[in-house]
């Protein structure tokens, strides 16, 4: 058997409140965007793609070795992939501590190569996504819009282990392993 697997930043409760608020009086506004929930929300360190059930266990000892300093990272701004007027994806962007956490995101990148799970080869772009589009579709106006959310700020004192489950409503995530920056594992 086989899982999809990611590591990630979850934002906290109180930014990811903050941001619902930005976000839902816009969810009905553009039939062509479909925009994640709360529950989706989250910052990709990698993306491990398809990981048979032997290598869990090395991967989860190895991110537990991932070390770092915690750091503050503020979001703000927006971004589309792969472009403003072809965008498949809007997102919002992150303004400090983008150089952490590529840095945090190539730690895990190499922990998890190195047990033989290699991570996608996509250059890391520290973004958290808000919606997406079937087709691509002029987002300019929309760049504007989340460039106006308030910037918000947290610690980043560590990052989850993500299963992510596909079904025809979307994908379900669920949280397989929660590693302090410290080295402790943490509980929340």
């Amino acid at each position: 058997m086989t899982m999809r697997l990611f590591a990630a930043v979850v934002p906290p409760p109180a930014v990811l409140d903050a941001l619902d608020a930005c976000v839902e009086p816009r969810r009905d506004a553009d039939p062509n965007l479909r925009w994640s929930g709360r529950h989706h929300w989250h910052l990709t360190l990698g993306f491990f793609g398809d990981v048979t059930d032997d290598r869990l266990e090395p991967l989860q000892q190895a991110l537990g070795n991932v070390h770092g300093t915690p750091f503050t990272l503020t979001l703000g701004g927006a971004g589309t992939f792969p472009n403003p007027s072809k965008a498949r994806v809007l997102y919002q962007g992150v303004t400090d501590g983008s150089d952490e956490l590529g840095a945090l995101s190539r730690r895990v990148r190499t922990a998890a190569d190195r047990v033989g799970v290699p991570a996608d080869n996509a250059k890391h772009v520290p973004h958290l996504t808000l919606a997406r589009t079937r087709r691509p579709t002029p987002l300019t106006r929309w760049l504007t819009v989340v460039s106006s959310f308030p910037r918000l700020s947290f610690e980043v004192a560590g990052f989850v282990l993500m299963r992510s489950e596909l079904h025809r409503s979307g994908p379900d995530y669920r949280v397989l392993q929660s590693v302090g920056l410290d080295g402790r594992p943490r509980t929340d």
